[in-house]
């Protein structure tokens, strides 16, 4: 599990860098609202697994993944948004991709440290 861990982190820290830019590039098309959601929901993934890292129980982790997790589903979400409307013309595709990749590991992880 440590290294699926490192690896679920080091993901989530990249994917929070590409998301940093996204904002930026939205709220110069001025999607302000939409921009604030996903960057709140999209940097929560990767603080929630560095936060887990440092968890003071088992149960701590699981709750601190399965936050992680829950953020990414939300991230998902202004993702989609973002790609099957005509909010910007900057592509989010390989960002869907990439949240879909970062679910599965959390889900992962959450269900083999949970045991079932």
């Amino acid at each position: 599990m440590e290294q699926k861990q490192n690896l679920i982190g080091t993901k989530t820290f990249n994917f929070s860098k590409e998301i940093i830019n996204l904002y930026i590039h939205l709220k110069k098309d001025k999607v302000f609202e939409l921009a604030s959601q996903l960057f709140r929901s999209a940097t929560s993934i990767g603080a929630n697994v560095e936060e887990a890292q440092a968890a003071q129980s088992k149960r701590d982790f699981i709750s601190k993944m399965s936050i992680a997790a829950k953020e990414a589903r939300e991230t998902r979400y202004w993702l989609r948004l973002l790609n099957e409307s005509e909010l910007t013309t900057k592509e989010v595709k390989h960002l869907l991709k990439d949240v879909e990749e970062i679910i599965n590991i959390l889900t992962k992880i959450v269900k083999t440290s949970a045991g079932s």
